[in-house]
């Protein structure tokens, strides 16, 4: 097989490839998708005890309604990035260096909220990690189960997404409180997105990259726990 033959192997969307190769593609995507979860955790744990996480909850803090806005796009911006610049390097050195990167921005970014609830309610963070999982587990096994495409629901997510930015930039501006139904709506849009990129991966992507494919389902299940975690906020506080 010539170089040329190789790349167009490696450019085939998996689901077209032999099934040993389309199972070690997922395989790999999820060992991935496992680690990016394990070094999160570490990442955060060590933030929180160096106190840290204090230190950045208090700088987005100093600059108020800036800072809030400056957090919300920094979220959108390190997952869309992340996702796209793994999907589109070539040099693996290169995907794995992105994954943890992106991995590490992810836990700085969720420090002041872990702190929070850790302030609250230390048991809920792990509740809420305990539901995110057990949701996004079931949502998996309904495209496996089912090989259905759902690229149908993309423009349902955009569409989500962009009426959360809406609201969300509204409610630092305005000073309303978003309540526990936006997070409840947040976790449904949370939901038809990693069914959008679990059926994205497995219909789409090519086999080489199961970096990206991990990044894309990480970014997805951590939309899912921030909410999930600030409507067990939500409750505590009350």
């Amino acid at each position: 097989m010539s170089y040329e033959d190789v790349n167009d192997a490696y450019r085939t969307p998996v689901s077209r490839v032999s099934a040993d190769r389309r199972s070690q593609f997922i395989t790999r995507t999820y060992n991935h998708l496992l680690a990016a979860i394990f070094l999160f955790v570490i990442v955060s744990y060590y933030l929180y005890q160096s106190g840290i996480s204090f230190q950045i909850a208090s700088f987005f803090a100093s600059l108020g309604t800036i800072g809030m806005l400056g957090m919300f796009a920094a979220f959108i911006g390190i997952g869309w990035f992340a996702s796209r610049f793994a999907i589109t390097a070539e040099s693996k050195a290169v995907q794995y260096l992105n994954l943890v990167i992106f991995t590490g921005l992810y836990a700085v970014f969720f420090s002041p909220i872990l702190l929070r609830a850790a302030m609250i309610a230390p048991e809920m963070i792990q509740s809420a990690a305990v539901v995110t999982l057990v949701g996004a587990a079931i949502l998996t096994a309904i495209v496996f189960f089912t090989r259905k495409d759902f690229s149908f629901l993309r423009g349902i997510v955009m569409w989500g997404f962009g009426l959360a930015v809406v609201a969300i930039i509204g409610g630092l501006i305005f000073g309303y409180n978003l309540g526990t139904w936006f997070s409840v709506a947040m976790i449904g849009i949370s939901g038809a997105a990693i069914l959008y990129d679990t059926s994205n991966v497995l219909h789409h992507y090519p086999e080489d990259k199961y970096v990206g494919a991990a990044i894309q389902l990480f970014s997805s299940i951590a939309m899912m726990f921030l909410y999930v975690l600030r409507l067990f906020m939500s409750f505590g506080e009350d």
